[in-house]
């Protein structure tokens, strides 16, 4: 089930004044530099534990409903179902009431009913899903997802020049990866 970000986090985990004081920065030279390892170091973690830190809105897209009418987001803490669609033959769409499905944000599922559900008129990408996934604000995000971001992007910013040839820098510190650990979500 294909998904995209249809509405990005309105704030990163990590404000920029957070992140200089945590690498002991005291000027504003690097401040485009900081806010961009802080934006892709909440990507990362994010694609690493598939948890959305940040409230923000995904389109999920399905051919067809699955059997049982339960659909689990591949990506969470599921908060909301905010809109359903479902197209005919001719590729509009139709609204379909988002009050017909449970959302389980515990379990990070979408229920309804399989026979309440309409069948779509094209077969491929016939189906799409709003939802909206995240923590919650900055506040939210639990610390030692907080702690993995200023760490990996003190790691970042100390080793952003090139590399010496037959020399390495781990991408990710060893201690970054065991703070993320415990938020991963696998997959079967």
């Amino acid at each position: 089930m294909p998904a995209y970000l249809v509405t990005a986090p309105a704030a990163e985990p990590l404000s920029l004044a957070d992140a200089k004081s945590f690498l002991r920065v005291e000027h504003g030279d690097d401040d485009a530099i900081i806010t961009s390892l802080v934006s892709a170091a909440r990507n990362h973690v994010e694609a690493l534990t598939r948890n959305a830190l940040i409230t923000q809105t995904w389109r999920l897209v399905l051919d067809r409903w699955p059997d049982g009418g339960r659909i689990a987001p591949r990506i969470g803490p599921l908060r909301a179902l905010t809109a359903v669609r479902v197209f005919d033959a001719a590729g509009e769409a139709s609204a379909i009431d988002s009050e017909i499905f449970v959302v389980d944000a515990a379990a990070g599922v979408l229920a309804a009913p399989a026979w309440s559900l309409p069948v779509p008129g094209r077969s491929v990408a016939g189906i799409e899903l709003d939802i909206e996934v995240g923590f919650g604000a900055a506040s939210d995000v639990p610390q030692t997802l907080r702690q993995a971001i200023r760490m990996l992007v003190a790691h970042w910013y100390e080793n952003r020049g090139l590399i010496a040839i037959g020399s390495s820098v781990a991408m990710m510190p060893a201690s970054v990866n065991a703070m993320i650990s415990s938020h991963r979500v696998l997959s079967l």
